[in-house]
């Protein structure tokens, strides 16, 4: 991964994760490991240095004291989130005590993962779930670049996805030398979904219709040695991984059936934090509009449109959030506003279109802005571009005739309506 090493140890610290963006943001490598580890191991790993976070009480402990009695000129502890002072502080322990190199950027990631790869997948073939995401995204080039048509990824089109989407994701991966198969199953989505309004519902059948799909497509490929997964340093760290307490589980292949007969899987992505993920799909070529592609529910619109789903409200919807999207970018708001979109609402209302009586959907517009998306705000967004984004929708999209602009935080609401 990186030839200098520094250790992260977890004393029940609640910035685990900041701390270890801080010293990855100065570009020397770094693990989140917790108090429970074993002097043994440390040495097994060779850190050139290592930061105890936490509150005092728990940096202070006896386990602190034995773990950093060999190399206390090469432990630090860090009690709170980092002002300039800190950063100062934490700069100069890394360069100047440890004697970093600085040296951990994507570009060498990018080399090094290839390598990685191919260490580990031989002459093997490898399985993707290709969502569209930013993290398949990413592991599908990576995997490309290593193992060429060696990579089979199927994308399941759901019909669900925003404007365009299908076939952009379609014109990047058709040129990098793997073997992509997207399967159309709008109409068999659709067909499941067909008049169902409980959003929890919904989720489970378009999950339960994916593993089918996905199923159906990976026996046609015949045996695959490799299963890849999309993972990232987040998911280890809060599903309790190596080590580290749980906060919640991921599942990050949507819920793919075990029964898949695979040897192992392969997660090149699995120390990475998002931000990083970003930068190393910008650094194997990936278009900015998909390596920064806003955050996406996994059963897409089904959860941003209220009550039953057709086509033509797909449609509509898809139409509407595209516009907004293209007018937050207009206004070049799209890098500070964390996420956007529209909701398309089950109440219709009065309005008037040329000089005739409507009666038709009412949209919501959506955005927020956040650092860790477990709270947030709602986007200041002017009121020029929300009036230039109402103004189009409603003159250039079908049977909408009302905008509004949804001004809750999370909490008390969640980020997505359903």
């Amino acid at each position: 991964m990186s030839g200098q090493l520094i250790l992260i140890i977890d004393c029940n610290s609640k910035n685990k994760h900041l701390t270890a963006r801080s010293v990855r943001g100065m570009n020397v490598y770094c693990e989140v490991r917790p108090l429970s580890m074993q002097p043994e191991e440390i040495g097994s790993m060779n850190p050139i240095g290592m930061i105890f976070t936490g509150d005092a009480d728990s940096v202070n402990d006896e386990r602190f004291k034995t773990l950093s009695a060999k190399a206390s000129e090469r432990c630090i502890p860090v009690y709170t989130q980092f002002g300039e002072t800190d950063m100062q502080r934490l700069k100069g322990f890394l360069f100047d005590t440890c004697g970093a190199a600085g040296d951990w950027t994507m570009q060498v990631f990018a080399k090094t993962g290839v390598e990685s790869i191919r260490r580990q997948v031989g002459s093997g073939k490898v399985l993707l779930a290709l969502s569209g995401g930013v993290d398949s995204s990413v592991v599908a080039a990576l995997l490309s670049e290593a193992v060429g048509n060696r990579l089979s990824c199927i994308f399941v089109d759901h019909g669900l996805m925003r404007k365009n989407e299908g076939g952009e994701i379609e014109a990047v991966f058709r040129g990098r030398g793997l073997n992509l198969i997207r399967v159309d199953a709008e109409s068999r989505f659709l067909k499941r979904l067909e008049g169902v309004t409980d959003p929890e519902q919904k989720r489970k059948i378009i999950g339960e219709e994916f593993i089918r799909v996905f199923e159906e497509e990976a026996k046609k490929i015949g045996k695959v040695d490799f299963l890849a997964q999309g993972t990232i340093y987040p998911d280890v760290i809060e599903s309790g991984e190596d080590g580290q307490s749980v906060v919640k589980s991921h599942h990050n292949v949507g819920g793919l059936p075990d029964n898949l007969d695979f040897k192992e899987l392969v997660e090149p992505l699995r120390m990475l934090f998002k931000d990083e993920v970003r930068a190393l799909g910008a650094e194997l070529g990936l278009p900015d509009y998909l390596v920064n592609r806003q955050p996406f529910p996994g059963p897409g619109l089904a959860v941003r449109i209220i009550g039953k789903i057709t086509k033509e409200k797909l449609e509509i919807l898809r139409d509407a959030d595209a516009i907004f999207r293209e007018e937050i970018a207009n206004a070049k708001l799209d890098r500070e506003i964390s996420q956007y979109f529209a909701v398309l609402t089950n109440m219709r209302s009065v309005g008037a279109s040329g000089g005739a009586r409507t009666y038709d959907y009412t949209l919501a517009l959506r955005g927020v802005t956040t650092t860790d998306f477990m709270a947030a705000d709602w986007a200041r967004i002017p009121w020029e571009v929300l009036e230039k984004a109402s103004s189009r929708i409603t003159a250039e999209v079908v049977r909408i005739n009302r905008v509004v602009y949804d001004v809750t935080g999370k909490p008390p609401a969640t980020i997505e309506w359903e």
